[in-house]
């Protein structure tokens, strides 16, 4: 099923982690989706369910592709809860469902089951639902849950106007709970791993709350109209024999916001995830020979990263060696030579690009992007188009000599501007790219920590014997 909203701010994410907690005590396996290109929602359907959860989006990847990820991360799930985005029809044209929930639902043939914020309704939340219904005839409406309901008697009289005059069935309602709210902050949610109780209370009044008043049996019911057994799981692809890999992540507070794929393609091109910390570790992990960068909070954690000198050594020293480095958004501020905050303090960071790095009070350039390769960089070869994502709230304040390898255009200005900051075998850019987009872009990474690899391991053979070696800077062409 496809959890969807009348609006943004509807409660999408409580009613969606409450079904999914719902059923995942009932002893069933959920497998949760995200709709669109946040980072943040699937972390904390991830910390309910037990599974990685995957992003669909009808604009940044085509519709096998998106097949594919459903169908892949489904094998071995009891069910399936996509949370959508926005307001259901929400998307990139006031006239069509293109990137919307509603585009999603529709491809993928999953039910929709409407969050409609009663709050502040009566009679009135009767004629949204009416709407809903008779919007788009092609859309499978299957059913509604009302949110922020008062009690059972603002619920009755809920009831009572939406089955006078709609036919979709109401499958429950939750309450404002206090207990089971995320905090916000500039970006949205607060991040998965920032809860304090690691899951377990909101989890289980999620739980609670989904068996009291929401009918779970009813949802149950509901089934995804695609086939899908029609391909087998990524995870059963077996990669060729290659020499074992090994691609530093940098996970914590700082750095969290990677798409799930993304990681999953590198598995599948024989690569071991390493996790480590540039917070709390004292250094690199041993025996790297790449690293990837992910966005997410380095500003509030900017006096933490900047006072961890050994471990921006490390970075500098792993860079100028040669090995692939690669950068997104959060990951490009650490990798800058400072990045200020608002309150006037800049501290200082990594300094592998000859960038200063300024806090912003609004997001800057965001939305989704199309990428074009204006140069042969790490990702791939000249030419090479993929659409991603841009959301932030820094700026370039400062910029020395550094070469870019991207023509970024952004689909709701429609400005473009150079990007993708290179300097030997580091790459970094603001964008967020969705490797299933164009599963090159993960081939292309991972050949060059490859080769990488190979050059140092010749270099090592030839010095153990006395001979010279040349190590020249790898790209992906």
């Amino acid at each position: 099923m496809l959890i969807a909203g009348a609006a943004s701010g509807v409660g999408k994410t409580t009613v969606a982690m409450a079904i999914m907690a719902g059923l995942r005590r009932r002893g069933l396996e959920v497998q949760p989706f995200k709709c669109g290109p946040d980072f943040l929602d699937t972390g904390h359907h991830g910390r309910v369910c037990g599974r990685p959860a995957r992003n669909l989006d009808t604009w940044m990847m085509d519709a096998e592709t998106n097949k594919s990820v459903l169908r892949g991360a489904a094998r071995g799930a009891d069910v399936v809860v996509a949370e959508g985005m926005m307001g259901l029809f929400d998307g990139k044209s006031g006239s069509a469902d293109t990137g919307s929930s509603a585009e999603i639902a529709k491809l993928l043939k999953l039910p929709v089951v409407l969050v409609v914020d009663a709050a502040k309704s009566a009679r009135s939340v009767a004629a949204v639902v009416l709407g809903f219904e008779m919007f788009d005839p092609e859309l499978r409406l299957a059913g509604v849950i009302l949110n922020r309901v008062a009690g059972e008697r603002h619920f009755g009289m809920l009831r009572e106007a939406i089955e006078a005059r709609c036919r979709t069935k109401i499958v429950g309602w939750l309450p404002r709970e206090q207990a089971i709210g995320i905090p916000e902050r500039h970006l949205g949610l607060q991040g998965a791993g920032e809860v304090e109780d690691g899951g377990g209370v909101a989890f289980e009044t999620l739980a609670r709350l989904a068996e009291e008043r929401l009918d779970l049996d009813a949802l149950m019911e509901l089934e995804c109209g695609l086939e899908m057994h029609a391909l087998g799981s990524r995870s059963e692809i077996q990669a060729e024999p290659r020499i074992g890999l090994r691609v530093g992540v940098a996970w914590d507070h700082a750095f969290s916001f990677y798409y799930e794929d993304n990681l999953e393609l590198l598995r599948e091109q024989g690569v071991e995830i390493v996790r480590f910390s540039p917070l709390k570790d004292g250094s690199l992990p041993d025996g790297l020979d790449g690293i990837y960068f992910g966005g997410g909070y380095p500003e509030l954690h900017a006096e933490e990263l900047s006072g961890n000198g050994r471990m921006l050594e490390e970075v500098r020293a792993f860079a100028s060696s040669g090995r692939p480095v690669y950068a997104e958004c959060g990951g490009m501020l650490y990798l800058s030579e400072s990045l200020g905050g608002t309150d006037g303090v800049a501290y200082a960071m990594a300094g592998v690009l000859p960038l200063k790095m300024q806090m912003t009070d609004r997001l800057v350039k965001f939305g989704y992007v199309t990428v074009e390769f204006s140069e042969d960089c790490l990702l791939g070869c000249k030419g090479t188009v993929v659409r991603g994502h841009s959301f932030h709230y820094s700026c370039i304040t400062e910029r020395g000599d550094v070469a870019t390898s991207y023509r970024v255009k952004y689909s709701l200005s429609g400005k473009e501007e150079v990007e993708g900051f290179q300097r030997g075998n580091v790459l970094a850019s603001y964008v967020h790219l969705p490797f299933r987009a164009n599963p090159l872009i993960a081939e292309n990474f991972v050949a060059a920590v490859r080769r990488e690899r190979a050059l140092r391991e010749l270099k090592e053979e030839r010095s153990d014997v006395g001979v010279g070696a040349e190590c020249s800077t790898v790209t992906a062409c």
